[in-house]
């Protein structure tokens, strides 16, 4: 074929980088994460999450390694229970936000014990790079903020609230006050991890006496203190309100896995 000089075809729209990374295509940029997460995690039968929050400070030698000894243990836990519940799905597989600290901590404990572990890492100028220990196909890279929060939110069925900074404390409220609101679709369990820490940090009963919150609102989270307290609370919550609930939720089959109903 001889090239044509004056052939200034230009590509289709989606193959186009130009456009894709320009500002008109910012809604087709924000639909493809969606859109990715969910295709994954229908291929890998992944519709329930618990989710690990905490510092990306936190290193398995420094002062405060002990949470991150913990969070390795509780994930390793948790990831042994729920692979022994009978289901055509994998279930409460651990989600962290990918990075290092106590969410390596939460992905390594799961692949400690031979489970699939979800990443959810973002782009940022310090501190967030994919940890070596998230199963490969589940890893995944945000450019939004909100787009990174919706599949945190989408799929948990469980918090785990390490100490953390002013991320853990974003997303624990968020998630609280979806809970409080109820603008979740279900049931979540809210555990903070570190009593001593979160008491000093956070005076909710100083919340209640000044009436910003309702006494019960307090009923929205426990504290634990150890991998066993936690797993205890976990395994009779997630028992109790996902695999023995009065009305059961639909399970979706090998051939067609689903993905949980929106929650948010």
């Amino acid at each position: 074929m001889i090239d044509d000089p004056t052939n200034n075809r230009r590509p289709v729209a989606y193959l186009n980088e130009t456009f894709l990374e320009s500002p008109d295509a910012r809604g087709l940029r924000i639909l493809s994460e969606y859109l990715e997460p969910l295709s994954h995690f229908r291929d890998e039968k992944i519709q329930d999450t618990i989710v690990f929050f905490g510092s990306a400070r936190i290193t398995e030698d420094g002062p405060l390694g002990q949470y991150y000894n913990d969070a390795r243990t509780l994930a390793r836990l948790i990831t042994e229970w729920s692979s022994g519940i009978e289901s055509p799905i994998h279930r409460f597989v651990i989600c962290s936000g990918g990075g290092p600290g106590i969410m390596e901590a939460a992905n390594r404990g799961a692949n400690d014990a031979g489970g699939k572990t979800i990443g959810l890492n973002i782009g940022l100028p310090f501190e967030q790079q994919p940890n070596p220990f998230i199963t490969p196909s589940l890893s995944f890279e945000f450019h939004y903020f909100f787009m990174r929060k919706f599949w945190f939110a989408y799929l948990a069925r469980a918090l785990v609230i390490f100490p953390g900074g002013f991320g853990t404390l974003d997303e624990l409220f968020e998630i609280m006050t979806l809970a409080q609101t109820h603008k979740l679709e279900s049931k979540i369990v809210i555990v903070l991890y570190g009593s001593k820490f979160w008491k000093e940090v956070l005076n909710f009963e100083a919340l209640v006496k000044h009436n910003t919150i309702s006494p019960d609102d307090l009923k929205l989270f426990q504290y634990a203190d150890d991998p066993a307290e936690a797993l205890l609370i976990l395994e009779e919550k997630l028992t109790k309100y996902f695999l023995e609930p009065e009305k059961p939720l639909p399970e979706a089959s090998p051939e067609t896995p689903q993905i949980a109903k929106s929650r948010v």
